[in-house]
């Protein structure tokens, strides 16, 4: 992967501007049921309630640096079009959303309330990327796409950059897997900075096109991504990304569905954290693992937008 460490430090520098720093805290109980010394990273405190602040500020920012954006799009099945729309609102630029139909209704509230103009298309991310892509040729305007940009990763680099300056002893570092943004920023930034940190990346079960394609060593695609996990429903992985995901990631790990409800009921009733299922798969990951997981290990929590009907239903299952 092509992510030299000076250029992370510049995104770094920008984002301190427009962000607050997450908190690294320890989980006490996820450290008692695993046996290993379990830290969260709490990016579900960002603004919109998500890691994605970072990627799409940070690419918006140097991209309107070099030409002027007449408008941004983006597809997203919520918390990247809730980025997207924040960015464009901190930098003045019009935003349009696609997302698939029946959206998550908080992240697509959280869009909404951004002032972004939101198009409801097809019946997951690869249908509504179609229809954002068609959109933005139409009217020449500018992609964001998370999964391709190549200026995106290096907002979410900025994450390993905080954790390793506080933890420099780390031992893994848990992240989900959607459409690897998230993990390839991480761990080109991580490897470089540290000699034994190792990258463990996690999928949903039922939207595992990226475990395979990491398998595999080639681009797999999956028929559904039938999720909880919205932000971790991919089907379709690019070639150039799971490259970079098999250069620099140590091993990835399939959650059930049940394993992420019982991580969600799990953050909410002993850490007092509300996260959605693709910001818990890191902590379903590790308790289903228990001590196997060994170490000092950093758990992402990428997001917190979890629909009322699945909080709900994590809740009934206890």
């Amino acid at each position: 992967m092509n992510l030299p460490l000076s250029v992370v430090h510049d995104a770094q520098e920008f984002l301190r501007k427009c962000l607050p720093r997450t908190r690294l805290v320890e989980a006490p109980s996820l450290s008692r049921r695993t046996g290993a010394n379990v830290f969260l990273k709490l990016e579900s405190e960002l603004p919109t309630g998500s890691f994605k602040p970072r990627g799409a500020l940070y690419t918006l920012h140097v991209n309107s640096q070099e030409r002027r954006i007449r408008g941004v799009v983006a597809s997203s099945t919520g918390n990247h079009g809730a980025a997207v729309a924040f960015a464009a609102r901190q930098l003045g630029v019009p935003a349009f959303v696609f997302l698939p139909q029946n959206p998550n209704p908080v992240k697509r509230a959280k869009i909404e309330a951004l002032g972004a103009k939101i198009f409801e298309s097809g019946h997951d991310l690869g249908d509504a990327f179609d229809a954002a892509a068609a959109y933005a040729r139409a009217e020449d305007m500018y992609l964001l796409n998370d999964a391709t940009d190549p200026d995106l990763p290096f907002g979410p680099a900025t994450i390993a950059c905080e954790i390793l300056e506080e933890m420099p002893d780390a031992d893994a570092i848990y992240a989900p897997m959607g459409d690897t943004a998230l993990i390839r920023g991480i761990s080109g930034a991580a490897k470089q900075i540290s000699q034994k940190i190792a990258i463990v990346g996690v999928q949903a079960e039922r939207a595992p096109s990226y475990y395979l394609s990491w398998k595999s060593g080639r681009a797999t695609t999956t028929p559904t991504c039938d999720t909880i996990a919205d932000g971790l429903a991919t089907r379709t992985p690019h070639a150039e990304n799971v490259r970079a995901i098999k250069e620099v990631v140590d091993d990835v790990k399939l959650v059930t569905e049940d394993q992420m409800l019982t991580a969600v009921r799990n953050l909410l009733l002993d850490e007092h954290l509300v996260v959605e299922p693709s910001g818990a798969a890191t902590t379903a990951a590790v308790l289903r693992d228990g001590a196997s997981a060994g170490g000092k290990i950093v758990l992402i929590v990428s997001g917190a937008n979890i629909a009322p009907d699945v909080l709900r239903r994590a809740l009934a299952e206890s």
